[in-house]
C-alpha cells in the first residue's frame, strides 16, 4: 500500500538569482499557500512543521556537502520549497 503525503509548493526556485527575486519567490510561495491549496495540500503548511522540516532539510542537505556550503539566494529558495513538502 502506497503512503500518500502532501505536496511541496509549486513556486520555482530556479528563477531566484538575488534578494529581489527571492522576495518575489516568497510572494509566490505565500500565494500558493493561501490561494493555491497549500494550506490543505502541503506536507508542512503550519509554521512549526515548516520550520522543523526546514531545519531537517538544512542539516541533511547542506552539512558536509561541498557544493552546498556556500549560501545563495537560490539555495535559500530551494530550502523553502523543500520545507513545504519534506518529511
Amino acid at each position: 500500500m502506497a503512503c500518500e503525503t502532501g505536496r511541496s509548493t509549486t513556486a520555482d526556485p530556479s528563477l531566484v538569482t538575488d534578494r529581489d527575486s527571492f522576495g518575489d519567490f516568497l510572494e509566490v510561495v505565500l500565494g500558493d499557500l493561501r490561494l493555491g491549496g497549500g494550506e490543505s495540500e502541503w506536507e508542512n503548511s503550519s509554521l512549526d512543521r515548516f520550520l522543523e522540516a526546514l531545519a531537517s532539510f538544512a542539516e541533511d542537505r547542506v552539512i558536509g556537502r561541498a557544493d552546498q556550503e556556500h549560501a545563495s539566494w537560490k539555495l535559500f529558495a530551494e530550502m523553502v520549497v523543500a520545507a513545504t513538502g519534506y518529511e
